[in-house]
């Protein structure tokens, strides 16, 4: 629910500071355990040759005076590197996502249920660290259901409940979609299934992608 907030970074896959700059961010305040400690939570994108100032000289130096006896804090290590690229695949499949967003008032007004999903083995239920994690967006009568897989290294998938007070046995959802090359195809249909409760059949997500399932009247 609400306004999605993409870190300033999160979209080239920015990580915080690289290990060769760790001795100069320690000096600098960071990882403290104080106030200071968040100061190189991202890199410059279009990092410098080199820091500005020191916020204690005057502001006039702070403005115009950069500190040479730093590197300057770029991306994976980097000093005075253009970083930003629109073709990057984090900021690919962000993009796609905002689109969809945009697109569908569902994503952006819907109510919110977290689903249960049954895995191979169990019943529905909310399933466990690893697993894939499903919600649904539901306005008037309209159903998006949200599949992400946060698993780094392994396609996972299951059956996601949906909501059996809309859809019959036989409903289909569409594939409005899919970040992955994986999984299931973007524009086919996913039936539901059962009764009590109703579920769609999701496999093949792959580690770290996104599927949003639509359905309406």
């Amino acid at each position: 629910l609400g306004i999605p907030c993409i870190y300033y970074g999160t979209e080239q896959a920015f990580a915080g500071p690289a290990q060769s700059q760790l001795q100069f961010v320690f000096g600098e305040g960071w990882n403290d355990g104080g106030n200071s400690g968040d100061r190189f939570l991202r890199e410059a994108m279009f990092g410098p040759e080199h820091p500005r100032a020191p916020h204690t000289d005057d502001l006039p130096t702070q403005v115009a005076g950069k500190d040479e006896s730093l590197p300057g804090f770029g991306p994976f290590g980097s000093a005075g590197a253009h970083c930003f690229d629109n073709e990057s695949p984090a900021y690919i499949r962000i993009a796609l996502l905002a689109a969809a967003r945009a697109k569908l008032p569902v994503l952006r007004l819907g109510r919110q249920y977290l689903r249960q999903v049954r895995l191979p083995g169990t019943g529905f239920e909310f399933p466990p660290a690893g697993e894939i994690v499903a919600w649904s967006r539901i306005l008037d009568n309209i159903e998006a259901v949200c599949v992400v897989n946060p698993n780094p290294h392994q396609s996972r998938g299951g059956d996601v409940v949906v909501s059996s007070e809309l859809w019959r046995p036989g409903t289909e959802f569409t594939v409005a979609v899919n970040t992955g090359v994986g999984g299931p195809l973007l524009g086919s249909r996913l039936t539901v299934k059962g009764g009590s409760p109703a579920y769609v059949e999701i496999r093949g997500v792959e580690p770290g992608e996104v599927v949003v399932l639509v359905k309406e009247f």
